[in-house]
């Protein structure tokens, strides 16, 4: 630039082109570029390029690429193996160098343009994203859900073990309480969970659970294009700041729930940003959001996936219920009658009626069985032999007394002590685990080792009173003393009878 500087001088101070070559040891052509340009112009082709080699062929390496758009793209031509058809199906004879550079300018000219958008407040995007994180000590992959505000850029995030439409619901319902507001819109992609059929017309047929859900929030539902994920590109960037910012390194956590409040945490916190671009908080942005918004209805909608009596399972003769691939356990009593089920994100009700028969964590395994082993308690009392071998209570893990309890027990009374131990379990379906407990080991203190006497201590530690099997804490009642009594003490009968 400076020896620009010069050589204009120098000229306009009346030095000839040739002196100035000589001067500054530089071509005439380039003094007379000098003197046209006040700034270097830099490289300007003024032809095109020829590829004398390539050229014949270009029409059939665009009808390849073309043709590329229409198939996955993970099966789409690559430089390398253009080059190859070239050379093995056309006899091309160029080098791959020029190839590459030919595909290079193809795909560059054929990029996707895209409109800058403007966002009203008051509407939403959602999507789902993954990301590994170790939750119990267990690394697993999570499917956190995500809610963008674009006017705003407000969000939420919640974790779940499976993207299901009971998360996708689940997920809505505790992002509309975190912020306190429905949105009046929300874009989604098709995914099936929401999405069931897309007829030719673009009409979108929705899923018997979000269509329950749309009915209960009224907010509309917006779709973009099936596989262009810029239609909400909002929330599919939120989906990678999320990960990177909330979830690096990788998150350990007791529970989902823990995991979930730190997500909540994070969002909350988030607020208080000012993003590029923008003068405000996102927090003070997100007061103009929550103007535009519903307000809530009385009741939150209930996430679950609903199967009625006539869909649903039918009882097993091993007291088992289907869902989902997996088998859940219900009381012995309900065997071989139809039920219903609810499966939530966390858990997996079974009913009959209008009553709830059983209860178990959600499990997101396949073919596996969950059992309650109190259901399985009155069968076993009846078929006292398979104790030992009953399944659902392989891995029950009682705590030590209980196993010192059936000890004493079988030793007084042998298969009837299996039996009443038996019992002394059923009265889990009464009370609890701790309350249990807490009367099993007063009952090895004080040497009741029985059904009755362990029944009449746990109403006594539940209902916070004194247990009556200690005589000594009556001191006023009198004492009994009860003789040995001999057989000669009858004999005044025989006498009696011969009178």
């Amino acid at each position: 630039m400076d020896l620009y500087r010069k050589v204009r001088l120098a000229c306009a101070e009346g030095m000839s082109q040739r002196e100035a070559a000589r001067q500054f040891n530089i071509s005439r052509d380039s003094v007379r570029k000098m003197l046209a340009f006040s700034v270097p112009p830099g490289y300007r082709r003024k032809a095109a390029v020829k590829r004398p080699k390539l050229d014949a062929f270009t029409g059939i390496v665009d009808a390849w690429l073309e043709g590329d758009r229409e198939v996955h793209r993970k099966q789409r031509h690559t430089a390398k193996r253009v080059f190859e058809r070239l050379r093995d199906e056309h006899g091309f004879t160029g080098g791959y160098t020029i190839v590459k550079d030919y595909v290079r300018e193809h795909e560059r000219r054929g990029r996707e343009m895209f409109v800058p958008l403007a966002h009203p407040p008051g509407h939403a995007q959602a999507d789902f994203g993954e990301a590994v994180v170790i939750i119990g000590g267990v690394e697993q992959k999570a499917h956190f859900f995500v809610m963008d505000l674009p006017h705003s850029d407000a969000c939420f995030v919640r974790a779940y073990q499976a993207a299901t439409s009971e998360a996708w619901v689940d997920g809505h319902v505790h992002a509309f309480a975190f912020l306190g507001k429905v949105p009046a819109s929300i874009l989604y992609d098709n995914d099936r969970c929401l999405v069931s059929k897309i007829l030719p017309d673009g009409t979108r047929l929705r899923a018997t659970l979000f269509s329950g859900f749309l009915s209960h929030y009224l907010f509309r539902d917006r779709y973009g294009r099936p596989g262009k994920g810029n239609d909400k590109g909002n929330v599919e960037g939120l989906v990678g700041y999320s990960r990177r910012n909330f979830m690096v390194p990788i998150p350990r956590f007791a529970t989902w729930q823990e995991f979930n409040a730190y997500l909540e945490d994070r969002c909350r916190r988030r607020q208080t940003d000012v993003l590029r671009g923008q003068s405000e908080t996102i927090g003070v942005r997100l007061a103009r959001d929550l103007v535009a918004m519903a307000d809530l209805p009385a009741a939150p909608f209930d996430a679950c996936d609903q199967t009625p009596i006539k869909l649903g399972g039918r009882v097993s003769s091993q007291a088992l219920v289907r869902y989902k691939t997996n088998d859940y356990s219900v009381p012995v009593a309900f065997g071989h009658r139809d039920v219903w089920i609810r499966g939530y994100v966390d858990a997996v009700v079974i009913g009959s009626g209008g009553e709830i028969i059983a209860r178990h964590p959600r499990c997101y395994d396949r073919e596996d069985m969950v059992f309650d082993p109190v259901h399985y308690l009155p069968l076993i009392e009846k078929k006292i032999n398979a104790l030992d071998q009953a399944a659902p209570l392989a891995e029950w893990n009682l705590p030590p007394e209980f196993a010192t309890l059936r000890r004493l027990m079988e030793a007084r009374m042998i298969k009837a002590g299996r039996r009443e131990y038996v019992q002394v379990l059923r009265l889990l379906e009464t009370f609890g685990i701790d309350d249990l407990h807490a009367a099993v080991k007063k009952a090895l203190q004080l040497g009741a080792v029985g059904f009755d006497a362990v029944k009449h201590l746990v109403l006594c530690h539940v209902e916070k009173r004194p247990p009556k099997l200690d005589l000594d804490i009556y001191p006023y009642l009198p004492s009994a003393n009860v003789g040995t009594t001999s057989a000669a003490s009858y004999m005044c009968l025989m006498a009696g009878d011969a009178a």
